[in-house]
């Protein structure tokens, strides 16, 4: 299939069509990140404030069933997308979804409505998600560091949006009302869906077939099997979030850890089935196999990194200083810290890996990830510091909590743009879309693990904060410790895709 992304215009000297998908995930991101902000503060604030009024343990445990959702549906998004719809109508369907979503938050008084909404948000970012990394990795069919580069200008656009919207989103949110916030997170996604239909043209014919109807692997053919699992992946996360609003909410803990046990149990049985009777050849395989390390990688890095959104989040809310000039800053805006980082830091990084190439010196993936684990562990460490003064009943300053957000960034710059471009290069075609969305399940867990953590953050108790950020501290500690052994091991299977 050709795909014409040379010559023509250039988007800071990459294909034009580069552009297209960084503004439609800048806006899509502008509306995640954004609610995701507000979300758990909304869910323990008060009904007298028009919050849900939520203890901490169930909020954190909706939370962490929500987001985890987000990512987990990405897994049957990849699969719809390389066998029925193809990547560029995924994300046109992703992208309707999760407006729909954001608008049925914005509507007040309704706990089954609220939940709906994050129904829809998950399904639609599902769609989107994995498929427009997808056409990332496809805008370069050499692979090698420029591609590298160009998932971290595209990473660009995902932190930008997630800056606009955590500013814009928090501020409407904490300081007017919360279902505004949720509206302005609508507004967003619209933008991001004219931005994508006007500028398609500059991906050419990318995307418009599914993977599995492309001559070059038209003999290979994805199993019905997988399309079942897919379908029970899809129909138990509905159902498990929608009961929440029927049932009682004190059970959210023990459905949070069930959608564990099932997201833990998908993805083995998923790369079991690949490996012993997905067609693959030894090389394959071996690459696959990478894949499902990479997977591990990601989970560990995602549980610490995403409690920024719950636990880090209750903590600015509940425990941080945040007065300045006379004025409280939202505790919103402090998620803000990590994108403005990675905006800053991202072409950078992106010009360091392509310098380094150039002269033999570029860390392999595995070392990356190690290193990734290890900032991610420093940056609790810092919180670890910070939650002592807190259990002496002091609040500390907003620096400890910008402090932890430069380390993880930096880990995160040295992580999960090189685990996407990864993921493009090893992937076998035929199942390219599902394999983008197994990374994002690796998110996926990662996310519902933080959400878990934040239900041990009992604001009436903190004697036990500088426990549980250090325990994220080991873990990490020893996972980087872990992927710089295995780098030489793992070099090998990767092979010239390094």
């Amino acid at each position: 299939m050709e795909n014409n992304v040379s010559g023509g215009a250039t988007f800071f000297g990459h294909p034009r069509g580069l552009a297209t998908l960084f503004f439609t995930e800048m806006w899509e991101r502008f509306s995640y990140y954004g609610m995701r902000a507000i979300l758990i503060l909304f869910m323990v604030t008060d009904t007298a404030k028009e919050g849900l009024g939520l203890d901490s343990e169930t909020a954190g445990a909706v939370y962490g069933l929500y987001t985890a959702g987000v990512y987990l549906l990405t897994l049957p998004g990849g699969w719809l997308a390389d066998n029925i719809f193809g990547q560029r109508k995924a994300i046109w369907y992703g992208g309707i979804l999760i407006m729909i979503g954001h608008l049925l938050l914005a509507v007040p008084g309704s706990t089954t409505i609220f939940f709906a909404g994050l129904c829809f948000v998950a399904m639609g970012t599902g769609l989107l998600k994995p498929n427009i990394s997808s056409i990332v990795g496809d805008l370069y069919p050499e692979g090698g560091a420029k591609r590298d580069a160009g998932f971290s200008i595209f990473y660009m656009g995902i932190n930008i949006g997630s800056i606009l919207g955590q500013t814009l989103v928090s501020l409407l949110a904490e300081k007017i009302n919360w279902h505004y916030g949720f509206g302005l997170a609508a507004i967003g996604m619209f933008a991001g869906l004219v931005q994508y239909r006007l500028t398609q043209n500059h991906l050419f014919d990318i995307g418009l077939e599914p993977k599995a109807k492309d001559k070059s692997v038209a003999d290979e053919k994805s199993s019905p099997l997988l399309a079942v699992i897919f379908v029970v992946t899809l129909v138990a996360f509905i159902s498990g979030l929608q009961f929440l609003g029927y049932i009682d909410l004190a059970t959210a803990r023990g459905l949070a850890e069930a959608v564990g046990v099932l997201i833990v149990s998908v993805t083995v049985f998923y790369f079991a089935y690949i490996f012993i009777a997905g067609g693959l050849h030894e090389e394959e395989r071996k690459q696959v196999f990478v894949i499902f390390l990479l997977f591990i990688g990601a989970a560990l890095f995602w549980s610490g990194f995403e409690q920024a959104g719950s636990t880090l989040n209750l903590f600015a809310f509940q425990h941080t200083d945040r007065m300045l000039f006379g004025w409280e800053v939202p505790a919103g805006w402090l998620q803000s810290v990590n994108p403005i980082l990675i905006v800053i830091l991202a072409p950078i990084v992106g010009a360091l890996w392509v310098r380094l190439a150039a002269k033999n010196m570029n860390p392999s993936t595995p070392v990356k990830f190690g290193f990734g684990l290890i900032l991610m562990a420093v940056g609790f460490f810092v919180m670890y510091l910070a939650a002592g003064y807190v259990t002496q009943g002091m609040q500390v300053g907003m620096t400890w909590l910008v402090m932890t957000y430069f380390f993880h960034s930096v880990g995160e710059l040295a992580l999960s743009p090189v685990g996407l471009s990864a993921t493009t290069k090893l992937a076998p075609r035929k199942y390219y879309g599902q394999m983008m969305g197994i990374w994002f399940v690796g998110a996926s867990l990662g996310n519902l693990i933080a959400g878990l953590f934040a239900g041990e953050f009992d604001p009436n108790n903190t004697a036990g904060l500088p426990d549980l950020f250090f325990s994220v501290v080991i873990f990490g500690g020893i996972a980087g410790v872990v992927f710089f052994l295995i780098s030489p091991f793992v070099n090998k299977w990767i092979g010239n895709h390094n």
